[in-house]
């Protein structure tokens, strides 16, 4: 009988320290989770199965009850949260940056204003010699060489804040395309999530496309410097998204939602952003509704210096203080209990 009692210990020890949250939505955020994902387990035995599937898949998981969390870097309305019981919080910015492969031409060399990449994405630029292209960047030889403009095929949360940012840099993008996890693309060739648009650009020669910037680095591409509203060509780097971030008004955003693209200020990236993770109000699996909060909160300060280290911003203590808060008034078990409360 004691033998029996301690083997059902020790299989409820193993189980609890085997405990898994599964998650899934945008590729964006995917490097960064990755990383907590391992280092949480390791501290905890708690395992984070992130499916990086994009942030419209992200979103339909999460309606359909079939994650414990969602990832978007499409922050989604009021109305929208409110029509399927969801709660939504930042978790980290980041930054959208274009990458180009054109045989001879340094990509640090490279600049681009909103007007151009607009242009570039609609098919009216269609050659790296352009006259636009040449004006802006005095003192470079662009090649006579096609572009192949690279693209999401994938519902996605990077595309938002591209599309976004177009729509705010160019009338006729607004017009024409408009902003979206998806939109009807004039041109370009699709590659599924951001790993997909890197692999394509990488392939083909005289290409552009647009990534995260962990993507970026870990592929070691080529990247443009881009013209920002004060008219600054900035580099893409942990200073310029930084200052994209700096100005965000967290506590004037109604359930967080917050857009970062465009950001006033000489030093800031232009194509900024958030990952936001969406969650039921009512936690059919009170457990794992807790659990999942604990990873967030770990991610909110041991979380930080990972985030720092693949140039992704932190939000600050006080956004997180005001999350946690969200937490406590809003995410709760199916008995009213709150899911926040002794954690």
């Amino acid at each position: 009988m004691k033998f029996t009692a301690l083997v059902a210990a020790l299989m409820l020890s193993f189980t609890t320290s085997a405990a898994e949250l599964t998650g899934a939505g945008s590729t964006f955020v995917y490097p960064l989770l990755a990383k907590w994902a391992t280092v949480y387990k390791n501290e905890t035995g708690v395992a984070i199965n992130y499916q990086s599937i994009g942030s419209g898949g992200g979103i339909k998981q999460i309606q359909s009850k079939t994650v414990a969390f969602g990832a978007t870097d499409m922050p989604l309305k009021t109305e929208d949260l409110a029509k399927d019981g969801l709660v939504q919080f930042p978790i980290v910015n980041g930054a959208i940056v274009p990458v180009i492969h054109v045989e001879g031409l340094s990509g640090s060399t490279l600049k681009l204003s909103g007007a151009v990449l607009a242009d570039i994405f609609l098919g009216k630029i269609k050659k790296w010699n352009d006259p636009a292209l040449v004006a802006i960047n005095k003192g470079t030889k662009l090649p006579d060489k096609d572009i192949t403009v690279v693209r999401r095929s994938d519902g996605s949360g990077s595309t938002f804040i591209w599309t976004n940012y177009l729509s705010k840099v160019s009338p006729e993008w607004k017009e024409k395309v408009g902003e979206g996890s998806a939109v009807k693309w004039p041109t370009g060739v699709g590659g599924k999530g951001n790993e997909g648009v890197a692999s394509y650009v990488k392939q083909i020669d005289g290409s552009i496309g647009y990534v995260e910037y962990a993507y970026a680095l870990q592929n070691k591409m080529a990247t443009a410097s881009m013209q920002n509203s004060a008219g600054t060509f900035v580099e893409p780097n942990s200073e310029t998204f930084e200052a994209a971030a700096a100005g965000a008004d967290w506590g004037k955003a109604k359930d967080y939602y917050l857009i970062l693209t465009n950001a006033p200020g000489k030093k800031s990236w232009p194509i900024a952003g958030s990952t936001f993770v969406l969650m039921h109000k009512v936690q059919a699996n009170a457990e794992q509704g807790k659990e999942a909060l604990k990873f967030f909160r770990w991610a909110y300060t041991k979380g930080i210096s990972m985030a720092t280290e693949l140039h992704y911003v932190p939000l600050p203590a006080s956004v997180a203080k005001s999350v946690e808060k969200t937490w406590k008034d809003n995410l709760k078990s199916t008995d009213g209990a709150a899911l926040a409360v002794g954690l």
